[in-house]
């Protein structure tokens, strides 16, 4: 098994990409308020600031900050999955099972980034906040409803034409 390494910063910043096994579900979206119950579950027991995230049918992208002397972010990923797992069942969706036994529901590896500067920072909220447009399901980011795009608008942070029919940018990974 290869050893991946991931970077543990205390109190970091981190950009994640987590993924459906099946790239044609749609079980997030379809199921969005299920995976936002698991998400501030894990965060009531576990902190950490969400400082962007947008849910796309099969996979999501978050920004989230830890807090000061804490890198544990594996372990709230690893609960958000179980949880959001747990929920699906005891609602009745049906979760295939791979020949181990195990469900098999999400991808068992995820994309993790440190974030190392606000410019790297600013990349990657947009990289979030712009996701929706790139796989077409929006011409405007702003009109996506899974998407902390609109409290950065709402705050004034971001316009809501903001990347109004990009095509391209300097938006993270």
């Amino acid at each position: 098994m290869v050893n991946y390494r991931r970077n543990r910063a205390a109190g970091g910043t981190y950009f994640f990409t987590v993924n459906l096994e099946d790239c044609r579900s749609t079980l997030l979206v379809d199921h969005v308020s299920t995976l936002l119950r698991s998400i501030f579950n894990v965060k009531r027991h576990h902190p950490f600031v969400i400082e962007a995230m947008v849910i796309m049918p099969d996979h999501f992208h978050a920004v989230w900050t830890l807090p000061p002397g804490d890198s544990d972010y594996i372990r709230r990923l690893q609960l958000l999955k179980a949880q959001f797992a747990k929920h699906l069942l005891n609602a009745g969706v049906l979760i295939n099972r791979n020949r181990r036994g195990e469900y098999d529901l999400w991808q068992k590896r995820f994309w993790e980034h440190t974030i190392r500067d606000d410019f790297d920072f600013e990349a990657h909220v947009n990289y979030v906040h712009i996701n929706p447009v790139k796989h077409g399901y929006v011409k405007r980011a702003n009109d996506w409803p899974y998407s902390t795009i609109h409290q950065y608008v709402e705050k004034g942070v971001l316009a809501a034409d903001w990347a109004c029919g990009a095509d391209e940018g300097e938006f993270g990974e």
